[in-house]
């Protein structure tokens, strides 16, 4: 039995870093997935004099775009004496989920992302000019307002056949734009899925011949940018409205911290318009979309629950944001 085995990993492209993978062909179904190396001359990674990079699999599923037994592999970057990469962001989160598993912390990450069909984004006109202005655009219906959604099933499809753990998708407020939900999991879990399921999602979109991009802002002017707005609770939030807004109050605290590595672009659009609050201030609110942080309102009715950091951008490193927010509010519910 030949098995095609997809690793995937992440690169040391900056200020954004880059998906790439390559398939290794094993002989069987193997009981555990071997170590491997790469060129890490041509990810940014390293220079040509000693350019191996080693591949370590921490993650494994299905592979619904091949079928069968083949699979991705998500594998962390180790430099060749087997220690974490400068830019193996997981091995940084991995310590501090430890630190804090007694918490159980949990988190739901809402991903924006937007639809290119070569320079414009899909639903905006061919010939140039823009499209109607936004208002019907987010979870509407018709080929008048939505774009993309042969694409977007596919994916849902196939993150569902991988066994991800996707939770929904809907239209978002910009045409051709959309968001897909990972979670609830642990930190270490949800981002891990979070990045299987962004290798999928640029995969499928090379069979529609369209492109995805995580740019926070794609279309400059009066139009929402897109985010990856970050809900998280511990035991004690999922018990204590008190322990809420205790993590809220704790955030606003390390605001500067966290926005500096939230996703590159974010001055452009944490801007105080389009459902966000300005990137160089802090809030929370309940049920307040322009606030930094949400609670939401059937959390304070509830008296428990969690919130949503609506500052990480699309682009940002699902790694470091959950190691941040950890930190940041277990530290501060300990």
């Amino acid at each position: 039995m030949t098995i095609k085995a997809e690793y995937i990993w992440i690169d040391g492209t900056e200020p954004t870093p880059l998906l790439r993978s390559k398939t290794k062909i094993l002989d069987s179904v193997p009981t555990e997935l071997p170590i491997w190396g790469f060129d890490g001359s041509s990810t940014n990674q390293a220079p040509g004099k000693a350019s191996d990079c080693v591949l370590k699999p921490v993650f494994s599923c299905p592979d619904p775009i091949r079928g069968g037994d083949h699979l991705l592999v998500l594998s962390e970057v180790l430099y060749t004496d087997m220690t974490p990469h400068k830019t193996n962001t997981r091995a940084q989160l991995a310590e501090v989920a430890e630190k804090y598993a007694s918490q159980e912390p949990l988190f739901g990450i809402e991903q924006e992302y937007t639809m290119f069909k070569g320079s414009r984004p899909l639903g905006f006109p061919d010939s140039g000019g823009y499209p109607g202005p936004q208002g019907p655009y987010y979870c509407g219906v018709g080929s008048d307002d939505i774009y993309g959604r042969p694409l977007v099933e596919a994916h849902l499809e196939a993150c569902i056949q991988a066994g991800l753990g996707i939770s929904g998708i809907n239209a978002e407020v910009m045409p051709g734009q959309w968001e897909f939900q990972i979670g609830p999991l642990g930190p270490l879990e949800v981002s891990d899925h979070m990045w299987v399921a962004r290798w999928l999602l640029h995969r499928i979109g090379e069979d529609f011949g369209i492109s995805i991009t995580l740019d926070p802002k794609p279309v400059r002017g009066d139009w929402n940018g897109a985010g990856a707005h970050t809900n998280f609770s511990t035991r004690a939030m999922r018990s204590s409205y008190d322990a809420v807004v205790k993590a809220a109050e704790a955030l606003g605290k390390k605001a500067d911290e966290h926005v500096a590595n939230y996703g590159h672009g974010i001055e452009d659009r944490l801007t105080g318009q389009h459902e966000t609050a300005p990137w160089d201030q802090f809030s929370y609110g309940v049920s307040d979309r322009g606030a930094s942080v949400r609670i939401p309102w059937q959390v304070e009715v509830d008296g428990k629950g969690y919130l949503e950091d609506r500052r990480p951008n699309a682009n940002m490193d699902p790694y470091v944001v959950t190691r941040l927010m950890v930190s940041t509010c277990c530290e501060a519910l300990a």
